[in-house]
């Protein structure tokens, strides 16, 4: 016969195994004894024969808790739980409810009538379950299919509603069900109850079977499971007698819930039956499990959209095959498509296909370098209106893999009031020169206007004499020289004034200072000198106009820079040169008062102006710096007070060399 012999807290003695020994060979009963320090020393479920769980009498809470963990784990038809304890009538009633099955004094009175006693019941179940009727068989193979149908059956959502039912049908007890722990309460899952389901509300694990199958992986008790268990008003009220029940597990092995069927008679069970009601925990377990990872995924998906959902501008986040896997809803109003159909697309769903392709080769380069990239682009948005769009693309790892967030700005009213706002400063600068225009214009004009009434008087005879006609070629020629210059500034004008151009391009800087100097000529030539340096440089990529712009700004600045003394003792210089392989520089130069650095540090902000009020704007350095960023350019600042100033414009090339290349320094005749 098998038997166990534990200690609380200390193992019992070898002398006391000894005389176990004697008396079982004494009444021909061989003792097969094992001895165990604590319950993790011993199987979930213990062999049948004889429990010895020696109290040395200490707190009778431990004893108790040891006891019912014992009885959870052991056969209580074919097992004998004996405590061999010193305590007093009203505890060994206690210990005798917590599953022992007698309680004795030490050191256990005559050991070989029990050992005898025992034998002949074990035999006597041994040879009943020999001829037990086809009825309990039929009832572990009803199990069986129940258990096989169950586990090769997909999950639905009534996945715990089917497993109760056949689980109560199949073994023919009155009441199945399965729960969830939730703190210290059990929620109800299914519970099939009297032949059909039945509402459960939450209960308190604490006084219940349930809370001892929580700590042991199998709890049995085959009869008075209610008297044990007094709390537990359920099992009263319901008038059941037995109970079988099993803890669901995670993944890690840490209890998430409870299954349990319950009888109103008693409920024997064997191993095997142990062996089945545990397969239903486990298959229930990983079913149970897997819900709550899928609830909480959906819960950190519901975070994750309303999180995206506060950033105001459109978001949205690819994968690496350029998938759509996340988005906001500003992301969704602007392609005026919902959020269900547009997961799952790539750029080529929606784009046309040179979009998306100059899209997808940016967002391999993100991939590829994990460098952002921003880019801005003109899109058609969910109402036909063009959409001008600043785009930034950022790599990050989410969940192991490699994603992409595209944060997009819309720029369209922002580029609107730019465009206006350096239309207002190109006629504030236009205004600037029209009085120096109209005396530029004037000149050639005088000159023009007299040759044409000479000629005239000399055409009004009726013949031409030939002495006067080398005269009148000459004239002829002056006048068509003063008509050419009075176009070339009409078209300087116009080029510098022209709204609606944003056209970029290869341009020729130097054709673009001297038309900047033409417009500026009136304004210059009484105050100062003015020198260009041309080095040899190739086109530059940008617009000719907003360029003259510019230009014409720093030359108004630097003039307005200088003080009040002669012209010859002040200087403008412009001046070109290649900067490396990519960047031509466009200098500005003045020997003016300079700037304090304190300033230097503001002169690029809006509505920033060191001038008295009425004389310029705030907004024309500010303009200046938009335009050149706005070429793939930057504009800089050089300055020491009373040493002048020197803007440089570094503006990227174009790559395609002009047809002559100028390269010489002279002064301005003005």
């Amino acid at each position: 016969m098998h038997v166990v012999t534990l200690g609380v807290p200390h193992t019992i003695s070898e002398e006391w195994e000894r005389g176990l020994r004697e008396e079982g060979r004494r009444h021909a009963v061989e003792c097969q004894v094992q001895h165990a320090r604590g319950l993790e020393e011993l199987p979930e479920l213990l062999p049948r024969g004889l429990l010895v769980l020696w109290d040395a009498g200490g707190p009778v809470q431990d004893t108790l808790t040891l006891c019912q963990r014992l009885h959870a784990r052991r056969d209580p038809v074919h097992s004998h739980l004996v405590v061999v304890t010193p305590r007093g009538p009203d505890e060994l009633d206690t210990l005798e409810q917590a599953g022992a099955d007698e309680c004795l004094p030490p050191p256990g009175g005559r050991w070989g009538a029990r050992l005898i006693a025992l034998e002949r019941r074990l035999r006597a179940l041994e040879h009943s379950a020999l001829v037990a009727p086809s009825g309990n068989r039929m009832r572990t193979e009803a199990t069986l299919q129940a258990l096989l149908e169950f586990t090769l059956a997909e999950p639905g959502p009534d996945f715990f509603q089917v497993m109760v039912r056949q689980l109560a049908q199949a073994l023919g007890v009155t009441c199945a069900l399965v729960g969830e722990l939730d703190g210290d309460a059990v929620r109800k899952l299914a519970c099939f109850n009297l032949g059909d389901f039945c509402e459960l509300p939450p209960y308190v694990l604490a006084g219940t079977p349930c809370e001892i199958t929580v700590d042991q992986a199998i709890c049995h008790y085959p009869d008075g499971v209610a008297a044990r268990f007094p709390e537990d008003t359920m099992l009263r009220e319901q008038g059941l007698r037995s109970y079988l029940g099993a803890a669901l597990r995670d993944s890690s092995g840490q209890p998430i819930g409870v299954l349990a069927i319950l009888h109103d008679r008693p409920l024997e069970a064997r191993q095997l039956d142990y062996a089945l009601i545990n397969a239903f925990a486990v298959r229930a377990g990983f079913e149970l499990e897997r819900r709550r990872q899928r609830d909480e995924m959906e819960r950190s998906r519901d975070l994750l959209q309303k999180t995206l959902d506060t950033v105001p501008e459109p978001l949205l986040v690819k994968d690496r095959g350029y998938r759509w896997i996340a988005m906001n809803s500003a992301f969704c109003r602007l392609v005026g498509r919902p959020l269900e159909e547009l997961l799952g697309m790539t750029d080529r769903d929606l784009l046309p296909k040179a979009e998306a392709d100059a899209s997808r080769r940016q967002d391999e380069q993100v991939f590829t370098t994990g460098q952002p990239h921003e880019a801005e682009d003109t899109y058609t948005d969910a109402s036909g209106q063009a959409r001008v769009l600043l785009s930034r693309k950022t790599l990050f790892t989410g969940g192991g893999r490699s994603l992409l967030m595209v944060l997009c700005r819309d720029v369209t009213e922002r580029k609107r009031l730019e465009s206006q706002l350096r239309l207002a400063d190109r006629m504030a600068s236009a205004g600037t020169l029209a009085t120096g225009m109209a005396h530029e214009i004037n000149n050639p004009l005088t000159f023009v206007s007299a040759n044409l009434t000479f000629l005239e008087e000399q055409l009004t005879g009726m013949m031409v004499l030939p002495e006067a006609l080398p005269e009148m070629r000459e004239v002829l020629t002056e006048t068509r020289e003063g008509v050419g210059r009075i176009r070339e500034l009409v078209q300087d004008l116009k080029s510098f004034a022209r709204a609606d151009d944003d056209r970029v391009g290869p341009v020729d800087v130097h054709r673009v200072v001297d038309s900047a100097l033409r417009l500026m000529r009136s304004a210059l030539r009484h105050r100062t000198q003015v020198v260009r340096a041309f080095g040899e440089v190739p086109l530059v990529r940008g617009n000719e106009a907003r360029l003259g712009q510019v230009l014409v700004n720093l030359l108004v600045n630097a003039l307005q820079a200088l003080p009040a003394r002669t012209a010859d003792d002040n200087r403008i210089q412009v001046s070109t040169w290649r900067e490396g392989p990519h960047h031509v520089v466009l200098q500005v130069e003045d020997n003016g008062q300079g700037i304090p650095l304190e300033i230097q540090r503001r002169i690029f902000e809006p509505f920033f102006t060191t001038k008295p009020v009425g004389v310029g704007t705030g907004l024309g350095l500010a303009i200046c710096n938009s335009i050149v960023q706005g070429m793939g350019g930057r504009i800089e600042v050089r300055s020491q007070p009373g040493q002048g100033t020197a803007f440089q414009l570094k503006l990227p090339v174009d790559g395609v060399m002009p047809p002559q290349l100028r390269g010489k320094e002279a002064v301005l005749p003005l």
